[in-house]
Protein backbone atom coordinates (compact mmCIF):
# COMPACT_ATOMS: atom_id res chain seq x y z
CA UNK A 1 0.00 0.00 0.00
CA UNK A 2 1.43 3.40 -0.97
CA UNK A 3 1.86 6.35 1.38
CA UNK A 4 -0.65 8.34 -0.69
CA UNK A 5 -3.24 5.62 -0.17
CA UNK A 6 -2.40 5.46 3.53
CA UNK A 7 -2.97 9.19 3.87
CA UNK A 8 -6.19 9.04 1.87
CA UNK A 9 -7.55 6.23 4.03
CA UNK A 10 -6.64 8.10 7.22
CA UNK A 11 -8.27 11.30 5.97
CA UNK A 12 -11.39 9.32 5.12
CA UNK A 13 -11.49 7.81 8.62
CA UNK A 14 -11.11 11.29 10.12
CA UNK A 15 -14.11 12.47 8.14
CA UNK A 16 -16.22 9.46 9.09
CA UNK A 17 -15.45 9.22 12.81
CA UNK A 18 -15.44 12.10 15.26
CA UNK A 19 -15.87 10.02 18.43
CA UNK A 20 -15.01 6.58 19.73
CA UNK A 21 -18.71 5.90 20.13
CA UNK A 22 -19.22 6.28 16.38
CA UNK A 23 -16.55 3.65 15.75
CA UNK A 24 -18.22 1.21 18.13
CA UNK A 25 -21.61 1.87 16.52
CA UNK A 26 -20.17 1.22 13.05
CA UNK A 27 -18.69 -2.09 14.20
CA UNK A 28 -22.06 -3.11 15.55
CA UNK A 29 -23.73 -2.45 12.20
CA UNK A 30 -21.20 -4.34 10.06
CA UNK A 31 -20.69 -7.43 12.21
CA UNK A 32 -23.05 -10.39 12.18
CA UNK A 33 -24.96 -11.09 15.38
CA UNK A 34 -22.74 -14.09 16.08
CA UNK A 35 -19.52 -12.11 15.70
CA UNK A 36 -20.85 -9.11 17.65
CA UNK A 37 -22.04 -11.30 20.52
CA UNK A 38 -18.72 -13.12 20.60
CA UNK A 39 -16.85 -9.81 20.69
CA UNK A 40 -18.84 -8.16 23.48
CA UNK A 41 -19.56 -11.35 25.43
CA UNK A 42 -17.73 -13.07 28.24
CA UNK A 43 -17.80 -16.09 30.52
CA UNK A 44 -21.09 -17.39 31.89
CA UNK A 45 -22.87 -14.52 33.75
CA UNK A 46 -20.40 -11.94 32.37
CA UNK A 47 -19.89 -10.59 35.88
CA UNK A 48 -16.16 -10.12 35.36
CA UNK A 49 -16.81 -7.91 32.32
CA UNK A 50 -19.04 -5.69 34.41
CA UNK A 51 -16.53 -5.59 37.26
CA UNK A 52 -13.84 -4.42 34.85
CA UNK A 53 -15.93 -1.38 34.03
CA UNK A 54 -17.10 -1.00 37.64
CA UNK A 55 -13.49 -0.82 38.84
CA UNK A 56 -12.82 1.98 36.35
CA UNK A 57 -16.02 3.88 37.04
CA UNK A 58 -15.61 3.63 40.83
CA UNK A 59 -12.62 5.98 40.64
CA UNK A 60 -12.99 9.74 40.16
CA UNK A 61 -10.43 12.47 39.55
CA UNK A 62 -9.03 15.06 41.96
CA UNK A 63 -7.78 17.82 39.64
CA UNK A 64 -5.25 20.50 40.54
CA UNK A 65 -5.57 24.02 39.15
CA UNK A 66 -3.30 26.94 38.28
CA UNK A 67 -0.75 24.61 36.71
CA UNK A 68 0.96 25.48 33.45
CA UNK A 69 -0.36 22.89 31.00
CA UNK A 70 0.47 24.63 27.74
CA UNK A 71 2.81 21.78 26.83
CA UNK A 72 1.35 18.38 27.69
CA UNK A 73 3.61 15.48 26.69
CA UNK A 74 1.76 12.18 26.38
CA UNK A 75 4.75 10.14 25.25
CA UNK A 76 6.55 7.51 27.34
CA UNK A 77 9.66 5.42 26.85
CA UNK A 78 9.30 1.64 26.99
CA UNK A 79 11.20 -1.20 25.29
CA UNK A 80 13.95 1.36 24.54
CA UNK A 81 11.62 3.31 22.29
CA UNK A 82 9.68 6.54 22.63
CA UNK A 83 5.97 5.74 22.34
CA UNK A 84 3.39 8.31 21.32
CA UNK A 85 1.00 7.11 24.05
CA UNK A 86 1.31 4.68 27.00
CA UNK A 87 -1.00 2.19 25.28
CA UNK A 88 -0.56 -0.95 23.19
CA UNK A 89 -2.79 -3.03 20.97
CA UNK A 90 -3.48 -6.07 23.14
CA UNK A 91 -3.29 -9.66 21.83
CA UNK A 92 -6.64 -10.59 20.31
CA UNK A 93 -6.75 -13.99 18.63
CA UNK A 94 -9.64 -13.75 16.16
CA UNK A 95 -8.81 -10.39 14.52
CA UNK A 96 -9.10 -12.03 11.11
CA UNK A 97 -12.79 -12.65 11.87
CA UNK A 98 -13.34 -8.90 11.82
CA UNK A 99 -10.98 -7.93 8.97
CA UNK A 100 -9.07 -10.09 6.50
CA UNK A 101 -5.61 -8.75 7.35
CA UNK A 102 -5.99 -9.58 11.03
CA UNK A 103 -2.82 -9.11 13.05
CA UNK A 104 -0.90 -7.68 10.11
CA UNK A 105 -3.46 -4.90 9.72
CA UNK A 106 -3.32 -4.08 13.43
CA UNK A 107 0.49 -4.05 13.39
CA UNK A 108 0.48 -1.66 10.43
CA UNK A 109 -1.82 0.68 12.35
CA UNK A 110 0.42 0.50 15.42
CA UNK A 111 3.45 1.23 13.24
CA UNK A 112 1.69 4.19 11.61
CA UNK A 113 0.62 5.73 14.92
CA UNK A 114 3.60 4.87 17.11
CA UNK A 115 2.47 2.40 19.79
CA UNK A 116 3.31 -1.29 20.38
CA UNK A 117 1.35 -4.16 18.91
CA UNK A 118 1.16 -7.50 20.70
CA UNK A 119 0.34 -10.39 18.38
CA UNK A 120 -1.63 -13.37 19.66
CA UNK A 121 -0.20 -16.73 18.65
CA UNK A 122 -3.79 -17.63 17.68
CA UNK A 123 -3.82 -14.87 15.07
CA UNK A 124 -1.83 -14.06 11.91
CA UNK A 125 1.54 -15.85 11.54
CA UNK A 126 4.29 -13.86 13.20
CA UNK A 127 6.48 -13.88 10.08
CA UNK A 128 3.70 -12.33 8.00
CA UNK A 129 3.23 -9.55 10.54
CA UNK A 130 6.98 -8.88 10.63
CA UNK A 131 7.07 -8.56 6.85
CA UNK A 132 4.02 -6.30 6.75
CA UNK A 133 5.01 -3.97 9.60
CA UNK A 134 8.81 -4.25 9.85
CA UNK A 135 9.35 -1.07 11.86
CA UNK A 136 6.49 -1.57 14.32
CA UNK A 137 7.31 -2.24 17.97
CA UNK A 138 6.10 -5.83 17.95
CA UNK A 139 5.51 -8.07 20.98
CA UNK A 140 4.58 -11.75 20.66
CA UNK A 141 2.03 -13.53 22.86
CA UNK A 142 2.12 -17.31 23.26
CA UNK A 143 -0.50 -19.95 24.02
CA UNK A 144 1.38 -23.16 24.74
CA UNK A 145 0.13 -25.92 22.43
CA UNK A 146 3.07 -28.30 22.80
CA UNK A 147 6.03 -29.35 24.91
CA UNK A 148 9.21 -27.41 25.71
CA UNK A 149 10.37 -27.81 22.12
CA UNK A 150 7.19 -26.11 20.93
CA UNK A 151 7.85 -23.18 23.29
CA UNK A 152 11.50 -22.92 22.26
CA UNK A 153 10.61 -22.96 18.58
CA UNK A 154 8.04 -20.19 18.99
CA UNK A 155 10.50 -18.06 20.92
CA UNK A 156 13.07 -18.67 18.16
CA UNK A 157 10.53 -17.44 15.62
CA UNK A 158 9.81 -14.46 17.86
CA UNK A 159 13.48 -13.50 17.99
CA UNK A 160 14.01 -14.09 14.26
CA UNK A 161 10.98 -11.91 13.52
CA UNK A 162 12.43 -9.04 15.52
CA UNK A 163 9.95 -8.92 18.37
CA UNK A 164 10.89 -6.87 21.42
CA UNK A 165 9.46 -9.32 23.99
CA UNK A 166 7.66 -12.63 24.46
CA UNK A 167 4.41 -12.76 26.43
CA UNK A 168 3.25 -16.01 28.04
CA UNK A 169 -0.48 -16.20 28.81
CA UNK A 170 -0.96 -17.93 32.16
CA UNK A 171 -4.67 -17.58 32.97
CA UNK A 172 -6.13 -20.00 30.43
CA UNK A 173 -5.60 -23.63 31.50
CA UNK A 174 -9.05 -24.38 30.07
CA UNK A 175 -11.46 -22.44 27.90
CA UNK A 176 -14.37 -20.91 29.81
CA UNK A 177 -18.00 -21.45 28.84
CA UNK A 178 -19.21 -18.40 26.93
CA UNK A 179 -22.98 -18.51 26.88
CA UNK A 180 -23.46 -16.12 23.98
CA UNK A 181 -21.34 -18.31 21.72
CA UNK A 182 -23.14 -21.42 22.98
CA UNK A 183 -26.59 -19.87 22.40
CA UNK A 184 -25.57 -18.86 18.86
CA UNK A 185 -23.91 -22.25 18.25
CA UNK A 186 -20.88 -20.18 17.26
CA UNK A 187 -17.49 -21.87 17.15
CA UNK A 188 -14.31 -19.95 16.52
CA UNK A 189 -11.71 -22.10 14.80
CA UNK A 190 -8.99 -23.45 17.08
CA UNK A 191 -10.59 -22.45 20.36
CA UNK A 192 -12.96 -25.28 21.18
CA UNK A 193 -10.76 -28.35 21.45
CA UNK A 194 -9.90 -29.40 24.99
CA UNK A 195 -6.94 -31.28 23.55
CA UNK A 196 -5.47 -27.95 22.43
CA UNK A 197 -5.37 -26.87 26.06
CA UNK A 198 -3.54 -29.92 27.42
CA UNK A 199 -0.18 -28.19 27.51
CA UNK A 200 -1.64 -24.85 28.59
CA UNK A 201 -3.29 -26.67 31.52
CA UNK A 202 0.07 -28.15 32.47
CA UNK A 203 1.92 -24.84 32.77
CA UNK A 204 3.81 -24.15 35.98
CA UNK A 205 6.47 -21.75 37.21
CA UNK A 206 8.99 -24.18 35.74
CA UNK A 207 8.30 -22.86 32.24
CA UNK A 208 8.95 -19.31 33.43
CA UNK A 209 12.28 -20.37 34.89
CA UNK A 210 13.18 -22.18 31.66
CA UNK A 211 12.44 -19.14 29.48
CA UNK A 212 14.33 -16.77 31.80
CA UNK A 213 17.37 -19.07 31.93
CA UNK A 214 17.60 -19.72 28.18
CA UNK A 215 16.69 -16.39 26.58
CA UNK A 216 17.64 -12.72 26.97
CA UNK A 217 14.36 -11.63 25.40
CA UNK A 218 12.19 -9.70 27.92
CA UNK A 219 9.44 -11.92 29.36
CA UNK A 220 5.88 -10.78 30.00
CA UNK A 221 3.40 -12.87 32.03
CA UNK A 222 -0.22 -12.19 31.07
CA UNK A 223 -3.01 -13.03 33.49
CA UNK A 224 -1.57 -12.07 36.89
CA UNK A 225 -4.35 -10.83 39.20
CA UNK A 226 -3.01 -11.36 42.73
CA UNK A 227 -0.19 -9.98 44.84
CA UNK A 228 0.96 -13.52 45.59
CA UNK A 229 1.59 -14.40 41.94
CA UNK A 230 3.07 -10.96 41.26
CA UNK A 231 5.62 -11.57 44.02
CA UNK A 232 6.66 -14.93 42.56
CA UNK A 233 6.92 -13.46 39.06
CA UNK A 234 9.03 -10.53 40.21
CA UNK A 235 11.33 -12.79 42.24
CA UNK A 236 11.88 -15.00 39.16
CA UNK A 237 13.00 -12.00 37.14
CA UNK A 238 9.91 -11.58 34.97
CA UNK A 239 10.34 -8.26 33.16
CA UNK A 240 6.68 -7.30 32.77
CA UNK A 241 3.64 -8.36 34.82
CA UNK A 242 0.52 -8.12 32.70
CA UNK A 243 -2.60 -7.62 34.85
CA UNK A 244 -5.45 -9.18 32.90
CA UNK A 245 -8.56 -11.30 33.38
CA UNK A 246 -8.91 -11.96 29.65
CA UNK A 247 -11.47 -9.19 29.32
CA UNK A 248 -13.90 -11.18 31.45
CA UNK A 249 -13.81 -14.07 29.00
CA UNK A 250 -12.22 -16.68 31.27
CA UNK A 251 -12.98 -16.88 35.03
CA UNK A 252 -16.46 -15.62 35.87
CA UNK A 253 -16.90 -13.59 39.08
CA UNK A 254 -13.38 -12.20 38.95
CA UNK A 255 -12.25 -8.82 40.22
CA UNK A 256 -11.92 -5.86 37.89
CA UNK A 257 -8.34 -5.41 36.78
CA UNK A 258 -8.09 -1.79 37.93
CA UNK A 259 -9.15 -2.96 41.40
CA UNK A 260 -6.33 -5.52 41.31
CA UNK A 261 -3.69 -3.12 40.00
CA UNK A 262 -2.54 -1.43 43.25
CA UNK A 263 -1.76 -4.71 45.02
CA UNK A 264 0.16 -6.01 42.00
CA UNK A 265 2.17 -2.79 41.74
CA UNK A 266 3.02 -3.00 45.44
CA UNK A 267 3.97 -6.68 45.20
CA UNK A 268 6.21 -6.09 42.17
CA UNK A 269 8.18 -3.57 44.25
CA UNK A 270 9.71 -2.01 41.18
CA UNK A 271 11.30 -5.29 40.06
CA UNK A 272 8.95 -5.60 37.08
CA UNK A 273 7.03 -3.14 34.97
CA UNK A 274 3.26 -3.33 34.78
CA UNK A 275 0.86 -3.78 31.86
CA UNK A 276 -2.89 -3.91 32.26
CA UNK A 277 -6.02 -4.45 30.17
CA UNK A 278 -9.66 -5.10 30.96
CA UNK A 279 -12.38 -2.71 29.85
CA UNK A 280 -10.16 0.29 29.06
CA UNK A 281 -11.64 2.24 26.17
CA UNK A 282 -11.66 5.99 26.95
CA UNK A 283 -8.85 8.45 27.50
CA UNK A 284 -9.90 8.94 31.11
CA UNK A 285 -9.64 5.16 31.62
CA UNK A 286 -6.02 5.22 30.47
CA UNK A 287 -5.17 8.13 32.77
CA UNK A 288 -6.71 6.36 35.77
CA UNK A 289 -4.62 3.24 35.13
CA UNK A 290 -1.44 5.29 34.79
CA UNK A 291 -2.22 7.17 38.01
CA UNK A 292 -2.60 3.83 39.81
CA UNK A 293 0.81 2.57 38.72
CA UNK A 294 0.50 1.01 35.26
CA UNK A 295 3.28 1.52 32.72
CA UNK A 296 1.27 0.53 29.65
CA UNK A 297 -2.46 -0.01 29.05
CA UNK A 298 -3.79 -2.56 26.55
CA UNK A 299 -6.67 -2.04 24.14
CA UNK A 300 -8.44 -5.27 23.26
CA UNK A 301 -12.07 -4.83 22.30
CA UNK A 302 -11.47 -1.22 21.18
CA UNK A 303 -8.97 -2.58 18.69
CA UNK A 304 -11.58 -5.08 17.46
CA UNK A 305 -14.30 -2.44 17.12
CA UNK A 306 -11.95 -0.26 15.09
CA UNK A 307 -10.64 -2.97 12.77
CA UNK A 308 -14.20 -4.13 12.10
CA UNK A 309 -15.38 -0.56 11.47
CA UNK A 310 -12.73 0.24 8.89
CA UNK A 311 -9.46 -1.64 9.10
CA UNK A 312 -6.06 -0.02 9.56
CA UNK A 313 -7.14 3.59 9.04
CA UNK A 314 -9.89 3.29 11.64
CA UNK A 315 -7.52 1.78 14.22
CA UNK A 316 -5.29 4.80 13.64
CA UNK A 317 -8.32 7.09 13.94
CA UNK A 318 -9.35 5.36 17.17
CA UNK A 319 -5.89 6.03 18.60
CA UNK A 320 -6.02 9.67 17.47
CA UNK A 321 -9.34 10.22 19.24
CA UNK A 322 -8.06 8.42 22.31
CA UNK A 323 -4.97 10.64 22.25
CA UNK A 324 -7.17 13.74 22.25
CA UNK A 325 -9.20 12.40 25.18
CA UNK A 326 -6.03 11.63 27.15
CA UNK A 327 -4.60 15.08 26.39
CA UNK A 328 -7.72 16.87 27.59
CA UNK A 329 -7.94 14.72 30.74
CA UNK A 330 -4.29 15.38 31.61
CA UNK A 331 -4.59 19.13 31.04
CA UNK A 332 -7.77 19.35 33.09
CA UNK A 333 -6.06 17.42 35.89
CA UNK A 334 -3.23 19.95 35.89
CA UNK A 335 -0.41 17.62 34.82
CA UNK A 336 1.90 17.89 31.83
CA UNK A 337 3.57 14.46 31.86
CA UNK A 338 2.73 10.99 33.13
CA UNK A 339 5.68 11.21 35.52
CA UNK A 340 3.75 13.89 37.44
CA UNK A 341 0.71 11.65 37.78
CA UNK A 342 0.09 9.49 40.87
CA UNK A 343 -2.72 8.17 43.04
CA UNK A 344 -3.19 11.57 44.71
CA UNK A 345 -5.17 12.54 41.59
CA UNK A 346 -7.64 9.68 42.14
CA UNK A 347 -10.35 9.05 44.73
CA UNK A 348 -12.97 6.30 45.20
CA UNK A 349 -16.61 7.23 44.62
CA UNK A 350 -20.01 5.71 43.88
CA UNK A 351 -20.45 5.05 40.14
CA UNK A 352 -23.20 6.91 38.33
CA UNK A 353 -23.36 4.51 35.37
CA UNK A 354 -24.57 0.94 35.37
CA UNK A 355 -21.40 -0.99 34.52
CA UNK A 356 -21.33 -3.01 31.34
CA UNK A 357 -19.22 -3.75 28.30
CA UNK A 358 -20.54 -0.62 26.54
CA UNK A 359 -21.26 1.66 29.51
CA UNK A 360 -18.44 3.99 28.42
CA UNK A 361 -20.53 4.89 25.35
CA UNK A 362 -23.88 6.12 26.75
CA UNK A 363 -25.25 8.20 23.87
CA UNK A 364 -26.91 5.29 22.07
CA UNK A 365 -29.36 2.74 23.38
CA UNK A 366 -27.15 -0.31 23.75
CA UNK A 367 -29.77 -2.51 25.41
CA UNK A 368 -30.01 -4.82 22.43
CA UNK A 369 -26.24 -4.84 21.98
CA UNK A 370 -25.20 -6.17 25.37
Amino acid sequence: MSNDNDNADTDCAQERFESLQEIVQKARTVLTKEKWDSLVGGAETETTIKRNRLAIETLVFKPRVLRDVRNVDLSVEQFNQRLRLPVFLAPTGPLNLFEAGGGATAAQAAQHFGVPHMLSSGCTPIEQVAATAPSALRLAQLYVRGDDTFVQEYIRRTITSGCAAICLTVDSPVLARRDRDIANRYRMSGLQSSRDHTYQAGLSWRIVQMIKSEYDLPLILKGIVTAEDACIAADLGVDWIYVSNHGGRQLDHGRGTLEVLPEVVAAASGKARIMIDGGFCRGSDIVKAMAMGADLVGLGRMQCYAIAAGGESTIVRMLEILEDEIYRTMALLGVSTFSELDSSYISPATPVLKPGILSAFPLNDWNTAQ
